[in-house]
C-alpha cells in the first residue's frame, strides 16, 4: 500500500512542488498550523477511545436511566384564561411605514 495511494498521478515532483507552495503560502504560519492540526488529532483519538470504551464496555455496568413519569395534561379554568378585546382599537393617525 502506498502512502500516496489517495493521489494516483502525483509524484515525487509534484510533491516537492507542493511543499514549495505550501511554506511560501504559510511559511510563518506552519508551526501554528503543526500545532492546530496535532491538537486535532490527538481530541480525534480521545473521542474513538472513549467511543470504543463506552462500545466494549459491559451493558449490566451502565446505570440504567429512568424516564420522569407522564403527567396527566391540566385543565384551565375560565378564570385564568386571557381576556382578548376583538375591537380594534381608535387611532386618528394613519400607521408610519
Amino acid at each position: 500500500m502506498h502512502l500516496f495511494a489517495f493521489l494516483p498521478g502525483i509524484g515525487p515532483q509534484e510533491l516537492l512542488l507542493l511543499a514549495l507552495l505550501g511554506v511560501l503560502l504559510f511559511g510563518r504560519r506552519l508551526p501554528e498550523l503543526g500545532r492546530s492540526l496535532g491538537k486535532t488529532v490527538v481530541e480525534v483519538k480521545k473521542g474513538l477511545r472513549g467511543i470504543e470504551d463506552e462500545v466494549s464496555e459491559p451493558s449490566s455496568s451502565r446505570q440504567s436511566v429512568e424516564p420522569e413519569p407522564i403527567k396527566a395534561p391540566q385543565r384551565v379554568t375560565p378564570s385564568s384564561t386571557p381576556k382578548f378585546d376583538d375591537s380594534p382599537a381608535p387611532s386618528s393617525a394613519p400607521p408610519k411605514m
